[in-house]
């Protein structure tokens, strides 16, 4: 699985989410993989990697009745029984993290363990609510987050982790462990892994010939060349 991994990463590494968009339209899937155009990047970048789910359910109460050090010591039960991340210690390099938080407005994620999850090779990230606070400090630290919206909120009395490694629906798209997330300022793109190859040799097909088209209107433009028209990527071979 590893050596595959790395395989279908360097495969997609050089692709834009609208070349993504094109192979699965070669292949016939059309209608399936585009996520919901409403989920946006925090700042212009791009990742690619393998899924690695997990889903959090709103929490079922009931609220706690403490306040001040009380609370304190209720929110350290909280995090250790209730919103617990144990898929965050199974990251592997290449992992794209898919959060299904069910539309909670609640920063799961933030400044501190994003770069937890990034030491640990993850790529990006992508959450179907909030999912994210702490922004100014994830933009600065150039974590890549695509989410609905940013949240101010902490976890308690809003988030429990309910599973992790099971297909999860975001925007529009099911994605299962493994499948291949693709993600720049278009958006985000899902394909299942069944047939990431086929997509990946359309993908490369409709990108080259982009890349082509556009070097012969920079030369007649007399403008630079960089890396946007230049093939210097090794051709897709089947």
């Amino acid at each position: 699985m590893k050596k595959e991994n790395e395989e279908l990463l360097k495969l997609y590494e050089p692709l834009r989410v609208a070349d993504v968009r094109d192979g699965l339209d070669w292949m016939g899937y059309h209608h399936y993989g585009t996520m919901d155009h409403k989920i946006r990047p925090l700042f212009r970048t791009k990742a690619v990697g393998i899924a690695r789910t997990a889903r959090y359910l709103p929490y079922g109460g009931p609220d706690p009745k403490v306040i001040g050090e009380e609370y304190s010591e209720w929110s350290s039960w909280y995090y250790k029984n209730e919103c617990t991340y144990p898929w965050m210690k199974e990251i592997e390099e290449g992992d794209f993290i898919v959060l299904d938080v069910s539309g909670i407005d609640v920063g799961i994620m933030g400044s501190e363990n994003t770069l937890t999850a990034m030491l640990r090779g993850a790529r990006g990230f992508v959450m179907n609510g909030g999912g994210i606070r702490d922004t100014d400090e994830v933009i600065m630290q150039k974590v890549p987050v695509w989410s609905y919206f940013v949240s101010q909120k902490m976890d308690q009395v809003r988030a429990s982790f309910d599973r992790k490694d099971v297909p999860v629906a975001i925007g529009g798209v099911s994605v299962y462990p493994g499948d291949v997330v693709v993600a720049d300022g278009d958006g985000v793109i899902v394909v299942p892994r069944a047939i990431a190859r086929d997509v990946a040799k359309y993908a490369h097909q409709e990108l080259y010939k982009d890349k082509d088209s556009r070097r012969e209107k920079y030369e007649k433009l007399n403008w630079e060349l960089d890396d946007t028209v230049i093939n210097n990527q090794e051709r897709f071979e089947v």
